[in-house]
């Protein structure tokens, strides 16, 4: 599954700079790909920076375009079935970069305290 699913964010990623266009959303990447064990459905996680629109939005135009990239994805993608693509926000990247945060506020703090017993 990982290495199909490697092939089709390598694949989408491609048909996002040649074939569709959705510089008016903002800056948008696909960071990863749940292929399902049958190969019939496929989870794609994206991200977007220096959004132009909510995050609504965003979300019902890129998935407008599922049957689009589907059809750029037959040509290269090797399988029987090309997998049916429903696109999802990474939130994993905003968690991330909360917890960033999160440590950031504790290490200034430990500078704070540290340097009170000195």
């Amino acid at each position: 599954m990982d290495r199909v699913g490697n092939q089709v964010l390598d694949i989408l990623g491609g048909i996002l700079t040649k074939n569709i266009n959705l510089s008016h959303l903002g800056f948008v990447t696909f960071t990863s790909v749940d292929v399902a064990p049958d190969l019939r459905t496929a989870k794609v996680f994206y991200s977007v920076l220096g959004r132009k629109k909510s995050d609504k939005e965003i979300n019902i135009a890129i998935n407008q375009k599922r049957k689009a990239f589907k059809k750029f994805m037959g040509p290269e993608l090797h399988l029987k079935n090309i997998p049916d693509l429903h696109f999802y926000y990474d939130e994993s990247i905003v968690y991330g970069d909360k917890i960033n945060k999160l440590l950031h506020r504790l290490d200034l703090r430990k500078g704070v305290d540290d340097s009170e017993h000195s």
